[in-house]
């Protein structure tokens, strides 16, 4: 597995010195949504990266608006900003594209009128979605919560607080993972091992809500069934605080419009079509506005914060009642509008086809969980080493040997110091290869695993009816 690992990392960074790397690449039609599904997973690891090295000071300037309380930096400059601290619009896109994957096979199933085939998709999606998405969950906590006990205050700076001897910490780590495994438990989902995954929950729930829809509208008409989920969309975002329910069906409608532009039948919205002529001009638009929302002020949740936001106030009167935490409304439009208009913009659409992005796109899963954990280890150390001395890190007296043991300058602009790019000359290739090894050791099996719980399941009940004596149903008189 490790010769494979560095392999995989070799061609991608040198792709010239493989003469198969010069054969042309065979990618999918919507090989865009994994590289950018890649590339929001790295800006997630930029966003924590960030806010975990700087102080309390550089936090509340990273997550506010430029020019908020006379502070000017080019990080916080808007569509700029998003390359700093745009997880909270990552995370959106996240969901975007899950309701858009997650949709396009029974989508096309319905197109084709194969319902029966659509019942066996869905059910084999539906059965074999939560082990793809925590067992990989449950194998990286388990190491956090074992290496915690292996190897103690050498490498760790939990962010939990560790129990004293390993049996008590692995009853701990059960009492999360089971609790957390349960989608519809009251409050907040979280789980200490790794306070990153609380949107993977969401993630399960928005996977339901897409595959519900599929059934639900599986007979509509392709005008109703557009209707019925623009309907569950507005449903979400402003009747009810559902912001992530909303980014799954907007996803859908996504995709659905993507199918209908491909059949030939004039199946595709009219008005749409009138629109054609103008795409280019539109679309660009389109970009500059969602760039914009992306980089929407997300240090409170009070309303009168963001009204004091520079070139917010404005804005702010767009959102609606139901929603508690209103960067998730402008995160919806922004994760939208950027998703739209990717494949309309064809030097951004190669860029996210790019080896790189494709490279991010198939780790990016593993490069979600694994990332907060190497920050917490590695990373931690390494900041503090190179004189990153947060008043958190202070009162661990563990790491305290490690403070400015090599320091470095802090020169160049907010974000962008020599101080914090070179330590992630080591942070990111590692965190890449870590998460690499896991995706080839973690998460594709489970992928594997599942697909064999569903063909195991499926085989037991053929045999059982294999073996049922064949029985007539007694006859009922209707009157």
């Amino acid at each position: 597995m490790k010769s494979a690992t560095f392999r995989g990392l070799r061609q991608l960074l040198w792709p010239k010195g493989n003469s198969s790397s010069d054969a042309p690449r065979q990618l999918r039609p919507t090989a865009y949504l994994d590289g950018l599904r890649g590339f929001a997973a790295f800006l997630v690891y930029i966003h924590h990266h960030q806010l975990w090295a700087h102080d309390l000071r550089a936090y509340v300037v990273f997550e506010n608006a430029y020019g908020y309380d006379n502070e000017y930096h080019l990080a916080t400059l808007p569509g700029i900003r998003n390359f700093f601290t745009g997880g909270h619009m990552a995370v959106g896109i996240f969901y975007i594209i899950s309701g858009y994957v997650l949709s396009v096979k029974p989508l096309s199933l319905i197109h084709a009128g194969e319902h029966l085939k659509l019942f066996d998709n869905i059910a084999s999606a539906f059965f074999r979605r939560w082990f793809r998405l925590y067992i990989p969950i449950m194998v990286t906590t388990l190491v956090s919560a074992v290496s915690w006990h292996l190897f103690g205050n050498v490498i760790w700076n939990p962010t939990w607080e560790g129990k004293s001897t390993i049996a008590e910490e692995l009853w701990n780590w059960y009492m999360e993972i089971k609790n957390f495994s349960f989608i519809y438990k009251e409050g907040w989902p979280w789980v200490s091992y790794n306070t990153h995954l609380w949107s993977i929950p969401l993630e399960m729930r928005g996977s339901l809500i897409t595959y519900t829809a599929c059934i639900a509208l599986a007979r509509a008409s392709h005008q109703a069934r557009l209707l019925c989920l623009l309907a569950l969309t507005y449903y979400f975002l402003y009747v009810v605080d559902g912001y992530y329910c909303a980014l799954f069906t907007a996803g859908m409608i996504h995709c659905d419009l993507d199918l209908l532009a491909k059949r030939e039948g004039g199946y595709f919205p009219r008005w749409l079509r009138r629109l054609e002529p103008y795409k280019v001009p539109i679309f660009y638009t389109l970009f500059v506005f969602g760039m914009y929302l992306g980089g929407v002020p997300s240090h409170t949740q009070d309303l009168e914060d963001l009204r004091k936001s520079p070139g917010w106030y404005y804005l702010s009167f767009l959102k609606p009642q139901a929603v508690f935490d209103y960067k998730w409304f402008y995160l919806f439009f922004a994760g939208n509008m950027i998703v739209a208009c990717i494949p309309r913009m064809p030097w951004l659409k190669r860029f996210f086809e790019s080896r790189f992005c494709q490279f991010l796109g198939r780790v990016a899963f593993s490069l979600y969980l694994v990332h907060g954990p190497i920050l917490a280890t590695v990373g931690d150390r390494l900041y503090y080493m190179v004189g990153w001395i947060r008043d958190a890190a202070d009162k661990h007296e563990r790491v305290a040997h490690w403070a400015n043991l090599f320091p470095l300058p802090k020169t160049g602009p907010m974000g962008l110091e020599l101080g914090f790019l070179l330590p992630n000359i080591i942070l990111l290739p590692f965190t890449l290869w870590v998460a690499d090894v896991v995706t080839r050791g973690v998460d594709e099996p489970a992928v594997k695993i599942a697909a064999k719980l569903y063909k195991l399941v499926q085989s037991g009940e053929e045999q059982e009816q294999q073996q049922r004596p064949m029985t007539l149903a007694p006859l009922t008189r209707v009157d």
